[in-house]
This record gives C-alpha cells, sequence and structure tokens, in this order.
C-alpha cells in the first residue's frame, strides 16, 4: 500500500506540473494553439485520472480481482453491485444467477441500438454547425446570426435532415391502463429526491402529508420582524400570525356560512341520526351553530393520541384540522387547533441522475438498496439531531371513518416514481466479456424494476401494479422507441406483464422538443407523464446552436419567445393527444428553497398555464405549493385550452435565444455587464461542482454570488458552463478573463464555505491545483465539444480522481 501511494503521489506531481503549464492564459497571438493547449489539459486530467485508478487499484486488484469483478457466463460484475443485486433479488422469484444472464441477452439484442442512437446524435449535430456556420456574419471579429428568415429557413433545413421527424400516422389518443390516480386523476405537487441519500429519500415519500403551521411558520411566508430579537421556543406573536393566516385558508376553501373560521371557538362531532352517523359540530363564541357552505368537504375523522383530526377534501386533495386544547400549541387556539395538516407531494420522482454523484460500483449499489427499502416499505436512517439519535421511516397509511361510519384509508406516503439515467451514461460497474463498459441506463432499468416487483406484490406504492419510470435526455421518437422496446425486454426477463413498466417523458432537448408529438406517439400505451425541464432545455438549446451566435444573458434567457413557446408547446401537445385526465403535464423546479413567498405569489401561473404538477425543492415547498392547486382548478383549465386550441409554434421554438449584431451596435453589452455575467456563472459552476467532486453531493443548496441559497443540480451547471463555452466560443470573454473570474470566485467560495471544515479550500496557492476547479474550467473550455454539453463525464472523471486520492492517503 506505501509503495502504491508512493507510485501515486509521484505521477500525481509531475502530472500537475504539467496542468500548471498548460493552465497559464495563452499569449492574444496563439489562437488556435491555445485551444489545442487546453483540450490537451483535459487529456492529461483524464489520463491522470485513469492514472491513480491504476495505482490505486492494480496491486491489490492483481491478487484479488475475482474480488473486485466477478464473471457470470461473460460479464464482469462489480462485487458490490453483484451483493447488492442479490439482495434485491430474494423474495422476488428470480435467481441472482438467471437475472445476469438474461440481462447479458438484453445487453447484446440493444448495445449496438444504444450506440447508433448516440451517433445520430453526432451526425445531426455536425449538420446544424454547418447550417450555422453558413448562415453567420461577421462584425467587430465576431460571428452573429443573419436575422432575417432564419426560423423558416432552419425548419425547413431541419426536416430534411431528419431532425425534425415526419409524423408516422394521423389522429391518436393516449391509452394507458393500470395508472394511480395519483397520476391520473388529482393534480398535485411534485417533489424530486436524490435516492443516494436515504434520509432525503424518507423525507419525500413522507411529505404527502404536510403541516401548514410548519411551512407558514419558518417560512418567509410570512415575514419575519428584522427588528425583533429572535427567542428560542415558540414565538406566541408568530404563532398567531400563522393561525390568522390559516384561518384565512380555511375560509377560502371550505368557507363557513355567514361567518369566518376566526369566529369558531369550538370544534367537534356531533350524532346525526341512527346507525352511528356523525357530521361535523361548529360553535361561535355567542353560541350559535356554524355550518360549512358546502358540507360534502367534509369526508371524516379519525383519532391521533389525544387529537381529533377532522378530514376535508377540495379538488381532489385532503386535508386535515387537528384539536387538541391539551397540546402545548392547541391551549393557544381559541378553538384548539393544533395543526392545519395539507395532503402535498402525492407523487416523488425518486432520481438517480441530475441530482445524483454515483461513478462506480460502491455509488450504485447504495442507491439500489436506498430504492429497494422505498419499494419493500423498510428503509430507514438514523441520524443525530441534538442530543438525540432519531430514526426515521416510512409512513403508515392514515385510517378514517366517514360520516356515514365506513372505514377510509388514504396513503400515507407519496406514490414514488423512479428516474433513471439517459441513455448517453455509461458504466464499469459492469463490463462484457471484451472489457466494454455498458449503458448505464439499462442496468438501472433492470435493477430498478427488479426491485420494484417487491412493490408489485405488496401494492403498498402503486395500488394498481404499475412501475414509473422517468426517462431523461432523450432525443426524439426514435430513442424514446428504443427505451420502450428496452421496457419490454426487461418485462420478459423478470416475468412481468407487458405493459407493467411505464415511462415519463422529460421534454428537457431541443429535438424532443419539437417531436413531441410524435415521442407521445410511440408511447401511447406506456406514456404516463411529460414535462418541462427549463434548466436542462436550455443548455441543450445552447449547445445546439453554439455557432448561430453569442448567447443572450441568462435573465434574458428567460423571456425570450423560444422559452414560452416551449412551455405551451408541451401543454398543447399533451392535451391533444388525450393526457388530461390520463397522466401528468408537469412543469419545472422552483430553485430557490429560501424564497418560499415569492413561490407562493408566482408558481400559482403554472397550473393556469395547464400543468397539473410542477416541482418543488422541498416538503416544506410541496405543503405551501399545494395550496396553489386548492386555489385552481387544473382540469377546468386544461378544458378550457383545449377548446382554444394550440397556441404555441414551431418557428417560434426555434428562435435561438442569441445576440445579434444590433446588440453590440447600440451598447446592450457593455463590459460590466459581461463580467456580472461571468462571475455569476462561475461562482454557481464552482461552489457546486466543488461538493459533487469532494463530498459526492449531486443536489445541494449553494449560496449565489449575492449570498442566496439556490438549489444546484447538473441541469443548473449545464447551462452555465454551455454559456461560457459559447462566449469564449464567440470571443465574448477569453480564456484569461475566466481564469481570472474562477480564482476571485474561489476565493468568495471560501469565505462562503468557511464554516464547513469538510470543503477543502479552493483559492489563493490551492487554485490550480484543486480537483473541482479543475473540473470547472474543463467544463467551460470543452463545453463546446462535449456531446450535447453534458456534464457528466468531466465530472465522474473528477470525482473518481478525488476517491482515489482519498483511497492513496488512507492507504499512506
Amino acid at each position: 500500500a506505501t509503495a502504491t501511494a508512493t507510485a501515486t503521489a509521484t505521477a500525481t506531481a509531475t502530472a500537475e506540473k504539467k496542468i500548471l503549464h498548460l493552465l497559464r492564459p495563452p499569449s492574444s497571438s496563439s489562437g488556435t494553439s491555445g485551444k489545442k493547449s487546453y483540450r490537451r489539459l483535459g487529456v492529461l486530467v483524464g489520463q491522470l485520472a485513469k492514472g491513480h485508478h491504476h495505482h490505486r487499484d492494480h496491486h491489490r486488484d492483481h491478487h484479488r480481482d475475482h474480488h473486485h469483478h466477478r464473471r457470470d457466463h461473460r460479464l464482469q460484475i462489480a462485487t458490490p453491485l453483484r451483493d447488492a443485486v442479490a439482495e434485491i433479488a430474494q423474495g422476488t422469484g428470480i435467481q441472482p444467477e438467471d437475472f445476469w444472464v438474461k440481462f447479458e441477452q438484453m445487453l447484446a439484442e440493444l448495445m449496438c441500438d444504444n450506440i447508433k442512437l448516440l451517433d445520430k446524435r453526432d451526425q445531426l449535430q455536425r449538420s446544424i454547425d454547418r447550417y450555422y456556420r453558413d448562415k453567420s456574419e461577421d462584425y467587430n471579429g465576431r460571428k452573429y446570426p443573419r436575422v432575417s428568415g432564419t426560423c423558416a429557413e432552419e425548419e425547413v433545413y431541419l426536416r430534411r435532415i431528419g431532425y425534425i421527424a415526419e409524423e408516422t400516422g394521423g389522429h391518436f389518443q393516449v391509452n394507458v391502463p393500470s395508472l394511480d390516480p395519483e397520476i391520473s386523476l388529482i393534480p398535485a405537487p411534485q417533489l424530486v429526491v436524490p435516492v443516494d441519500n436515504a434520509r432525503y429519500a424518507l423525507n419525500a415519500a413522507n411529505a404527502r402529508w404536510g403541516s401548514l403551521l410548519d411551512a407558514f411558520y419558518g417560512t418567509d411566508v410570512i415575514p419575519k420582524d428584522q427588528d425583533k430579537k429572535q427567542k428560542k421556543g415558540y414565538d406566541h406573536q408568530r404563532g398567531a400570525k400563522v393561525f390568522s393566516k390559516a384561518e384565512r385558508v380555511l375560509d377560502q376553501h371550505f368557507p363557513l356560512l355567514h361567518t369566518k373560521w376566526s369566529d369558531v371557538v369550538s370544534i367537534g362531532l356531533k350524532d346525526a341520526g341512527f346507525n352511528g352517523r356523525k357530521e361535523l359540530s361548529l360553535r361561535k363564541s355567542n353560541g350559535q351553530v356554524a355550518v360549512l357552505v358546502h358540507s360534502q368537504k367534509f369526508r371524516g375523522f379519525r383519532r391521533d393520541g389525544g387529537a381529533l383530526v377532522l378530514l376535508f377534501c377540495n379538488n381532489g386533495l385532503h386535508v386535515e384540522i387537528h384539536v387538541d386544547r391539551t397540546s402545548r400549541i392547541g391551549r393557544t387556539h381559541r378553538a384548539g387547533i393544533k395543526d392545519v395538516v395539507l395532503e402535498s407531494a402525492l407523487t416523488t420522482i425518486c432520481d438517480m441522475e441530475d441530482s445524483v454523484a454515483a461513478v462506480d460500483a460502491h455509488d450504485k449499489a447504495r442507491i439500489y438498496r436506498n430504492w429497494l427499502g422505498l419499494m419493500k416499505g423498510n428503509l430507514s436512517a438514523s441520524f443525530r439531531k441534538g442530543k438525540k439519535t432519531v430514526t426515521r421511516r416510512l409512513n403508515e397509511d392514515r385510517v378514517y371513518t366517514t360520516p356515514q361510519g365506513v372505514r377510509m384509508v388514504l396513503p400515507g406516503r407519496a406514490l414514488l416514481l423512479c428516474r433513471n439515467v439517459g441513455i448517453h451514461m455509461y458504466t464499469d460497474a459492469v463490463k462484457t466479456a471484451h472489457n466494454h463498459d455498458i449503458p448505464e441506463g439499462l442496468l438501472d432499468l433492470a435493477v430498478t424494476c427488479l426491485a420494484a416487483m417487491h412493490d408489485l406484490k405488496s401494492k403498498s406504492n402503486s395500488r394498481h401494479g404499475s412501475i414509473y419510470i422517468v426517462k431523461p435526455k432523450m432525443h426524439g421518437p426514435d430513442e424514446v422507441a428504443f427505451v420502450l422496446r428496452s421496457f419490454e425486454k426487461v418485462e420478459a426477463m423478470l416475468g412481468l406483464e407487458q405493459g407493467t413498466i411505464k415511462i415519463g417523458i422529460m421534454d428537457e432537448e431541443r429535438r424532443t422538443t419539437v417531436n413531441l408529438r410524435e415521442c407521445l406517439r410511440v408511447a401511447r400505451n406506456r406514456v404516463f407523464f411529460i414535462n418541462t425541464g427549463f434548466l436542462d432545455r436550455t443548455g441543450d438549446e445552447i449547445h445546439t446552436a453554439m455557432l448561430c451566435g453569442p448567447t443572450l444573458p441568462k435573465k434574458l434567457i428567460k423571456s425570450a419567445v423560444w422559452k414560452s413557446a416551449y412551455e405551451a408547446w408541451n401543454v398543447d401537445k399533451g392535451l391533444e393527444v388525450g393526457l388530461m385526465g390520463v397522466g401528468q403535464i408537469g412543469k419545472g423546479m422552483w430553485a430557490a428553497p429560501d424564497m418560499m413567498a415569492m413561490m407562493v405569489k408566482n408558481k400559482v401561473s403554472e397550473l393556469e398555464q395547464g400543468a397539473t404538477c410542477a416541482w418543488v425543492p422541498s416538503p416544506t415547498a410541496a405543503t405551501l405549493h399545494a395550496l396553489h392547486y386548492h386555489m385552481v382548478n387544473v382540469l377546468q383549465v386544461q378544458n378550457h385550452l383545449k377548446s382554444r386550441g394550440s397556441r404555441a409554434r414551431l418557428r417560434d421554438i426555434l428562435t435561438v435565444p442569441v445576440l445579434t449584431d444590433n446588440a453590440e451596435k447600440k451598447g446592450m453589452l457593455t463590459p460590466e455587464q459581461i463580467s456580472r455575467e461571468l462571475d455569476n456563472n462561475a461562482q454557481g459552476i464552482l461552489g457546486y461542482v466543488a461538493r459533487w467532486v469532494h463530498k459526492g453531493v449531486g443536489c445541494s443548496k449553494i449560496p449565489d454570488i449575492s449570498g442566496v441559497g439556490l438549489m444546484e443540480d447538473r441541469a443548473t451547471l449545464r447551462i452555465s458552463s454551455q454559456h461560457i463555452a459559447n462566449w469564449i466560443k464567440h470571443r465574448i470573454i477569453t480564456r484569461e478573463q475566466v481564469i481570472a473570474s474562477f480564482r476571485k470566485m474561489a476565493n468568495l467560495i471560501d469565505r462562503q464555505n468557511k464554516g464547513d471544515k469538510s470543503m477543502p479550500q479552493l483559492g489563493g496557492a490551492h487554485f490550480l491545483r484543486d480537483l473541482a476547479v479543475r473540473a470547472s474550467l474543463d467544463l467551460c473550455f470543452e463545453g463546446d465539444i462535449s456531446p450535447n454539453g453534458y456534464t457528466e463525464p468531466i465530472l465522474h472523471k473528477y470525482r473518481r480522481l478525488a476517491k482515489a486520492k482519498e483511497a492513496a492517503a488512507r492507504a499512506h
């Protein structure tokens, strides 16, 4: 081990000297040679990463390779993964050996097609690059697009090269059996959670129900008194404001006849005739009875310890009022209300993709085991909270008695969906007989469905016996068809009924957007979900049109014509093919978890645009966003939109968000604006990449340049790195400016991370030696040649290098 560590340290020192030399800003006259240097840098770092892996593993694996990668028939399977699959298979009726034999057969049938589809992406991108290169014109040494007739010409060209597919049939409607009502009938918030973190996954699964009082009390929805000194413990004045706001919510959605909830001083039940029938009993301070305007909204009751829990329903979502005058909070309310609990995140996407950092078999095994625990219902996580150890588990279902005396059960946790990785990802957790990595998405699909077989028996997640797979990063109908073929193969290998596995189509790549109707046609018997993902979609927009011209500043991209057209187009196409009342039409993430007041004000617009679900960053955000679904009847909105017809035009979607030469002529982009945009991008990139590379955290709240915490994942990283790459390409900024900005931001991030001892220093003398800094620079300098602008290859390379260095340090 000592010899291995010494060899590793020597190799690292030599490589770092070369890297530092290459990172010196190229002279202004170097031009192409400077670009070659940075490409050499990428190659060198890749060799360094590979070298670390070699030095770390060579001597140990030489003697115990059968423990690291064992062969099943001709596959080489890493031991952590093999052990995880053996554990997952227990109780399914599938023998691990049979699983791997059939999986190998599936790989033999699908791997070549996977490669062909990726080659098709590259081929189309080269054709688009040629088109933009021919259509640009020079101004002040920079390339700008010609502004007249561009979209019409581009549409014709894209159809000619096959980027926009021809329609393969006439009218059709989606027809998907065995969908759960959370998918087809009830609009509600949707959470996305990294499934590599068991505690977070449990929180998200349990976010089906959330305390409205806690959400009001703990966020800026009720502004905090800045002049008031914050005290420990319960703030009774703030609590009174919380109750007042909650009562206004009840007045709006469960109104009382000729009075308000704030006048009620007694809440209970009373007998209503024979057979044990119960009805709501409400009394005001003057002794008069209060009644609901809509009595049918009262659905039942239950007892929870000393509390009486009353159940109401509006727009398909349930609300509980907890009454207990003896509790700490209940005794402060005139009617004894201690909580108002909202049905919140009805569905949760357990993410194996953009929000996780899974780079090897150990990481994948952890993810698969957490998903197994969710499917079996026995996942738990223990952690320290103050001086106590807290163990979190999945919530049980909630059992009520209806006013008629009938037992009624509501799910205690969200319906769980699983997002696998895209077809562009490969893994060495399993290798072929020829020592080739395999498509990671095929591994994800097979293993997650194997784990979901436990739920198909218990029906504790999907009561209707479906497995919900959300598939990201698909480019057009051919790739959707390929994924569906893989579904059929997995159903056959696991003995599942055809159609068990359903597909969620993420409309986050430009080629899927312009072909969305054809994607839905291909998936019409399996699709349960489409959504817009503005973040990834913007990254792909920038990369696809890399040679068209300089990209707009990011704030202006959000208001560009293509963005509003894209959002409307997704809803239009979903409604055209009959998704209303069948599947979900979703909208993207609210990325500012500390800005809940703004979310409550603005996110309702997504429902008004026809979305049946929208992403939120936390269980608290889900509870607050649930208020919007009580305010807006989404199915009525969709009916209105459907009767009005399509709102979006393809040519608007094809309007690339780039600057024209007029912007420069009019001085619309000043040096100060350029510097501010660059710094903002650099800070977001490095702040996120540092946690990804050094800590293996794929999604986290990162302070932005102004100190505002924003949720960052690979989608936001893709935008920022592509934006910088584009501005370098079009000479808006130089590599020297980029390095200087990252150096400045490294020092800022060090100050922001001052209280986090687990984070290494990025700035100062550490700057060019830090792996996260080098990864960040690679993402920008190689962004124009990274396939589709994806960040995963570079992130994985540096994370594996960081893990190898940690292992070498421990061995030494």
